[in-house]
């Protein structure tokens, strides 16, 4: 079997809950970013918000745009780790109903990490992740056939802070390298770019074919306070860069060639999985016949659908006619 896309990243089911500004206040953290916790802060969360009504599915950065890739219809597969625990079982039903292709062995002891999504009316989300057996993610987890059987290796940023989870990220790019694989990285957040900067410039300038970026991320990494130049600038080291603006739409580049891409007029309801839906569509189109200005298109209108929604899954899902539309 060919895969569009195979993801690799950390394993966490996502709790989403919409609450006042009060709750964030109360629970300490900074709003509109993310904060890793321990268990007990974790706990401490979630009993807050269980009376709220909450929505939840199996989640992290990189399974949030597997996912997006197996909802428009293309083949999706997932390395992630998690614990022999009923988090566990969910987070792999979950993927494995949404069509997704996941073989990770559980671990026997620790539970599934979880990510505690707050969303405020201003809809910005203040998550609290927990990693638990996430972080113990490994190099030998990683599928060499399912590697060689994809087109794109797709790395999430945060495996970056970890010692194992940086392993597993490396040897997947090592083994899409040694197949002739592509490789497709997400910056993930602005506090990884300014905390590893460096490293993340050796990747962008070595291995990776793809970079995604949002603004802040690219500003941060190039150093640079226009957008256009900033996209320049890791065009000249990497052969395709997509740079999210927010509602200003994208830029996406490829092979010396911008393309701007609008951004779609919506009233944000919940801001989680923006950039993953973005980097679905995008994916999805330039594996699947479009060109990367058409594929550029379907990343903005699905970042868009998935903003106006609760939840970092699309719950009206696109249609072969909306899809086709997108190549006109």
């Amino acid at each position: 079997m060919r895969f569009d896309v195979y993801g690799v990243g950390n394993a966490l089911v996502d709790l989403q809950a919409q609450v006042a500004d009060a709750l964030v206040d109360a629970v300490g953290f900074n709003k509109g970013i993310m904060t890793l916790v321990d268990d007990a802060q974790q706990q401490a969360v979630l009993e807050r918000i269980a009376s709220l009504p909450l929505n939840r599915c199996a989640g992290g950065s990189a399974a949030n745009t597997v996912v997006g890739v197996a909802d428009f219809g293309g083949a999706a597969a997932y390395c992630g780790k998690v614990a022999n625990d009923s988090w566990g079982e969910f987070f792999l039903k979950d993927m494995r109903d949404l069509g997704v292709t996941i073989d990770v062995t559980p671990a026997e002891s620790g539970q599934t990490g979880t990510c505690a999504i707050l969303i405020t009316p201003d809809a910005q989300r203040t998550m609290l992740t927990n990693l638990a057996v996430s972080s113990a993610l490994q190099p030998d987890d990683v599928d060499e056939e399912i590697v060689k059987q994809s087109t794109y290796v797709y790395v999430e940023g945060y495996l970056l802070t970890g010692d194992s989870t940086k392993d597993a990220a490396y040897r997947a790019i090592e083994l899409a390298k040694k197949h002739g694989v592509k490789v497709a990285f997400t910056a993930s957040d602005p506090f990884l770019v300014n905390l590893i900067r460096d490293e993340i410039w050796q990747l962008v300038e070595g291995p990776v074919d793809l970079f995604f970026c949002n603004e802040e991320e690219a500003k941060s990494l190039t150093g640079k306070d226009d957008v256009i130049e900033c996209a320049r600038e890791i065009h000249r080291h990497a052969e395709n860069v997509a740079l999210t603006l927010g509602p200003k739409g994208s830029i996406v580049m490829h092979e010396g060639d911008a393309f701007p891409v609008e951004g779609q007029p919506v009233e944000a309801i919940d801001t989680t999985g923006a950039g993953d839906m973005y980097a679905a569509g995008l994916l999805y189109g330039i594996n699947n016949g479009m060109t990367w200005q058409q594929a550029g298109h379907l990343a903005s209108h699905a970042a868009a659908r998935v903003v106006a929604q609760l939840g970092a899954r699309l719950q009206q899902k696109f249609t072969s006619d909306e899809i086709a539309q997108m190549r006109m």
